[in-house]
């Protein structure tokens, strides 16, 4: 599994250009950097593998403080084969070579597929929080150290 980071220059690969779901995807995910333009790392990617975008993952915005948070998402069609484990592992990966010393993540405030993962990866529950637009989620965190 290969990530791509989100740039203009993404949106006009043929995959991108044939799927509106992936159109729509790129441009929103576009829209939410600083003038549209990603700080690599740290941006939104598509995973690929063998040439099919199998799902999505992000920082969620710049380190601040030593900390980063994640984000993924592995599309319907693909979901069952580890896809999301690998993207998060891959932005773990990125954030510790870049001196992350927190990673975080949010689920939903249930026991699910999201947090078994990371449970698996070795973050650690932190609590409940509240979100302004999504309500009451659970956080993780985990150490960038290796």
């Amino acid at each position: 599994m290969n990530l791509v980071a989100i740039t203009q220059e993404l949106t006009s690969r043929q995959e991108i250009q044939s799927s509106d779901f992936l159109k729509d995807l790129c441009v929103s995910t576009i829209a939410m950097y600083p003038n549209g333009i990603p700080m690599l790392p740290w941006a939104g990617y598509l995973g690929e593998e063998q040439g099919v975008f199998i799902g999505t993952c992000a920082f969620k915005a710049l380190p601040e403080f030593g900390e980063v948070e994640i984000a993924y998402f592995t599309f319907p069609e693909h979901e069952g084969r580890g896809v999301a484990t690998l993207m998060a592992q891959s932005l773990i990966d990125l954030a510790k070579q870049y001196g992350v010393v927190m990673i975080k993540a949010q689920t939903l405030p249930e026991k699910n597929v999201s947090t078994h993962i990371l449970e698996k990866l070795g973050f650690k529950f932190s609590g409940s929080v509240i979100q302004p637009t999504d309500g009451q989620v659970w956080e993780w965190h985990r150490s960038g150290a290796a």
